[in-house]
């Protein structure tokens, strides 16, 4: 029987952990290299044929352009070869969301491209990195996970790149998935998607940069002033996204500064600081009078990759953020 070829692109973080101990607290991203980790793996008896690639060896609080554009690249040479299945990228749990949204909206949805970290280092007591690697080739290795885009496999659960957020910090079952939950649940021993692929034939969204833009995400609170959108401006960015309170809001002289950032022709999209929940336009904030965007169902850390994607694509326009902010093409 043959058995699916498998890309592994490793970049390190928690899934690739070293601690001095067992029950210790404390540990080192990355701290194993791939090659070690993929001979861990053998001795499951995985039914995959998993070729190996280092990117890095990091937490994924230090992933940036030189990883995002080897992974892009490998993923590109591995969508194109018809040996290889699949993708599986180990990466950490902080910056996941981010990597995966970035290559979701850059890369075509053909052949399954999986991220796939850990909560716990790989020699600690009750590690779930290997079953969450295992979990990922299942999902790899199945037809039908083809035509979905860039998906994150965690604690059991298949979740889109484009959904997946991290929402606990050291939990387990750390990821949530907003709007839609999780699209499939899977263990090593099986596999039950809940709908269709929708998006098979479907080509990349952007294409992708030569660099991304400076965008800075402008945190809201209460009592605060118009000086940090300025500070922001003041050192070159090109996009802000606001991390606004309940809806999207801020005060009203925050708001002030940000109306003249965008029709100075910097683009500003607000989102929401709230852990879940939709920013939709003109609610409580006049984004046609402001020239302001709404990001919808993505939080600040996604609404901030796909602003840096579309600048980079040369979309500044506030109405055609606002389409791909909602979903449509541009």
């Amino acid at each position: 029987m043959t058995h699916p070829r498998i890309l592994v692109l490793g970049t390190g973080g928690t899934i690739a952990g070293a601690g001095a101990s067992a029950t210790a607290a404390a540990y080192q991203p990355g701290g194993l290299a791939l090659e070690t980790m993929l001979a861990n793996l053998a001795a499951l008896g995985l039914a995959a044929d998993l070729a190996g690639q280092e990117v890095a060896r990091i937490g994924s609080q230090d992933i940036g352009w030189p990883e995002w554009q080897a992974l892009h690249a490998a993923c590109t040479g591995a969508l194109a070869d018809p040996a290889i299945t699949g993708v599986i990228i180990t990466h950490g749990t902080d910056t996941a969301e981010e990597t995966g949204f970035l290559l979701d909206l850059t890369l075509p949805a053909g052949k399954p491209i999986v991220l796939v970290g850990a909560m716990r280092p790989a020699d600690a007591v009750g590690a779930d990195g290997m079953r969450n690697f295992a979990n990922a080739v299942r999902v790899v290795s199945d037809p039908a996970a083809a035509g979905r885009g860039v998906l994150l496999v965690m604690g059991d659960a298949v979740l889109a790149a484009r959904d997946a957020r991290k929402a606990a910090t050291s939990s387990i079952d750390a990821f949530k998935s907003f709007p839609r939950g999780a699209i499939a649940r899977v263990t090593p021993a099986g596999l039950d998607w809940f709908g269709p692929a929708h998006r098979v034939g479907e080509s990349a969204r952007f294409n992708w940069p030569q660099s991304l833009p400076r965008v800075a995400i402008l945190t809201a609170g209460a009592g605060m002033d118009e000086q940090p959108v300025k500070a922001l401006l003041g050192i070159g960015c090109k996009g802000v996204v606001l991390a606004g309170m309940g809806q999207g809001n801020a005060p009203a002289c925050v708001l002030g500064a940000l109306a003249n950032a965008a029709a100075s022709g910097v683009p500003v999209v607000r989102s929401t600081r709230v852990d879940e929940g939709i920013v939709d336009r003109n609610v409580e904030v006049d984004d046609d009078a402001l020239g302001l965007v709404a990001a919808r169902a993505l939080g600040p850390a996604k609404a901030r990759m796909l602003l840096m994607v579309l600048i980079a694509n040369g979309i500044t326009d506030a109405a055609q953020v606002q389409a791909a902010f909602d979903g449509e093409k541009v």
